[in-house]
């Protein structure tokens, strides 16, 4: 398996679910109240509303849970690295030691929490890309910011920018493969050597990866402007996007929900 075949970020994953025919503005509009949802999350039952609606929408989305997995797989070792960093540093009950170092009660519930509320976050996001065409998504924030345009927010050109960035992260996994592929086979590796090396490694990666992204954006931008693509023009939508009871069914849901993390943050 390939370094890169296992990261399912910004990929879309075909289905029939509920979550997947929910109005992509209602999965738009929930997303940033489940992140506050985690974000805020204290005591028990703070922590249990932020994580039930997205554990629902997994469980219903119909994704398998391995996809959710191998899409979190490199994040695990940040989510371990500040588990780690976290029962270093905070004082209390010393469970283990070595020298200087002291790992605590405190400081392990506390990373374990960080870990919690983040995998919350990542799995809202994830379940809102697997589960929602680019298209849909470009469609649904277009319409969420029209009422911005008013006021100069270039409405089409964000959820377009956003579309381009969705639809070129399996490209660019791919060519950051190559890249790799080719600097092994010159018997170089990011993967093995010293320190330094591994560095080296690394800007040799970007570098063509950043020019080849830079070329790639600029093909797009002449191809689009030789078809008359013109981002300031007012267009018709060929899909009509219609609210609904579920979509006002799930908003609520995951609203009840924040309220809940709020009372027990601040008023219980």
């Amino acid at each position: 398996m390939s370094l890169f075949s296992s990261i399912t970020i910004g990929q879309y994953y075909p289905g029939n679910s509920l979550v997947h025919r929910l109005d992509p503005r209602a999965k738009l509009l929930a997303v940033p109240l489940l992140v506050a949802a985690g974000l805020l999350a204290k005591g028990p039952a703070g922590y249990l509303a932020a994580g039930v609606p997205v554990l629902m929408a997994l469980a219903v989305s119909g994704v398998p849970v391995a996809a959710f997995w191998r899409g979190m797989r490199f994040l695990w070792v940040l989510l371990f690295i500040s588990l780690i960093f976290h029962a270093l540093s905070y004082p209390g009950q010393i469970l283990w030691q070595w020298g200087p170092l002291e790992f605590t009660r405190e400081g392990l519930v506390s990373g374990g929490k960080v870990i919690y509320r983040l995998s919350v976050i990542i799995l809202a996001g994830m379940l809102l890309t697997m589960t929602t065409t680019p298209v849909l998504l470009t469609g649904g924030l277009e319409k969420l910011l029209q009422p911005f345009k008013r006021f100069g927010l270039p409405a089409h050109e964000l959820a377009m920018m956003m579309t381009i960035a969705l639809r070129f992260i399996p490209t660019l996994l791919e060519e950051a493969e190559a890249v790799m592929k080719a600097q092994q086979a010159r018997g170089g590796s990011i993967a093995s050597g010293s320190a330094g090396q591994r560095l080296k490694a690394a800007v040799a990666l970007l570098v063509p990866l950043l020019a080849g992204s830079l070329r790639r954006a600029e093909d797009l931008a002449t191809a689009m402007e030789a078809r008359g693509y013109r981002g300031d023009v007012k267009r018709s939508s060929f899909r009509q996007f219609t609210y609904s009871s579920w979509d006002f069914a799930v908003l609520l849901f995951v609203f009840f929900s924040l309220v809940m993390v709020v009372m027990d943050r601040w008023v219980i």
